[in-house]
């Protein structure tokens, strides 16, 4: 059986892809097999260049996936939405050299 995961824009950001983009992408979690639910918000992640953030949307406060995500590279993260169905949350990819975002 096949699923789509729908994925939702929203307007800032940019791909890094040598196109211009001024939307952050959605992905929403829930619907990824929870197997390989981090793997895919890593590669999702790692597509988003300094300065980009990734609109995340899950079935739980994520807190453990986002100490994941910081181990591999700097970021800061807004709470949209907390619950009690879906925390929706952007999460921004920092430099490196300023890991505090200032």
């Amino acid at each position: 059986m096949t699923k789509t995961v729908p994925l939702e824009t929203t307007t800032t950001g940019g791909c890094g892809c040598g196109h211009h983009e001024e939307e952050d992408l959605v992905l929403d979690v829930r619907q990824i097999p929870h197997a390989i639910r981090h793997a895919s918000v890593f590669g999702a992640f790692s597509a988003i260049p300094v300065g980009g953030s990734l609109i995340l949307v899950a079935p739980h406060n994520p807190v453990p996936l986002l100490n994941q995500l910081a181990e591999l590279s700097p970021i800061s993260v807004e709470y949209l939405v907390e619950g009690p169905e879906a925390w929706r949350l952007r999460v921004n990819r920092l430099d490196d050299a300023d890991p505090a975002g200032s």
